[in-house]
């Protein structure tokens, strides 16, 4: 379709007018009043309105404290703890030193989970347990010690070893309670 210039102007003439009329109006729209009355009233509120700020106290004088225990033993010392370990070893009763001061087993250096049953025999009629602890294997018998927390074996069958441990209960106190170790069958 072909359309001569002049008709092209004709078209895009009212298009621009009306575009131009249409801002104009929304520009004037945007202008004119000041508003007066609101932005009296804004004054009139910002007036009346008065923080409260609750002064800030002025600090506290430093004081120097002085340390008025020079003369006396040092709370972190070796000496206050050997004294205090000393009190403690005092007020333990005959059958706790007792096994703290003997001369350790073989056995007690692992704990009871890591002792395992494997077997028992009996020879010239005393019955002995056969552990395993760590690659070695051990023979046990009654009246031995195994374990970490002082355990002596009152008792072998052919599938277990009963001990009586001393241990601290949650108040400090010792006390004996029972253990076993179960024989252990091999997968083999």
């Amino acid at each position: 379709m072909i359309t001569s210039p002049k008709l092209r102007r004709r078209t895009a003439g009212p298009a621009w007018l009306v575009c131009g009329l249409g801002l104009s109006v929304l520009l004037a729209g945007c202008g004119g009043s000041n508003h007066e009355d609101l932005r009296a009233w804004m004054a009139q509120q910002r007036a009346q309105l008065h923080p409260h700020v609750k002064p800030i106290e002025p600090p506290k004088p430093y004081v120097a404290a002085s340390y008025s225990f020079a003369g006396q033993v040092d709370p972190f010392s070796d000496a206050k703890l050997q004294t205090g370990v000393r009190q403690e070893m005092s007020q333990l009763s005959p059958q706790v030193l007792a096994q703290m001061n003997r001369p350790k087993q073989p056995l007690e250096q692992y704990s009871l989970d890591q002792i395992q049953m494997v077997g028992s025999l009996t020879l010239h009629g005393q019955r002995y347990a056969l552990l395993k602890a760590g690659n070695l294997l051990y023979r046990a018998h009654v009246g031995e010690y195994a374990g970490q927390h002082y355990g002596r074996i009152t008792q072998i069958d052919e599938n277990q070893v009963v001990l009586q441990e001393l241990v601290q209960d949650a108040t400090g106190d010792w006390v004996q309670r029972t253990a076993t170790l179960q024989l252990q069958e091999s997968s083999k």
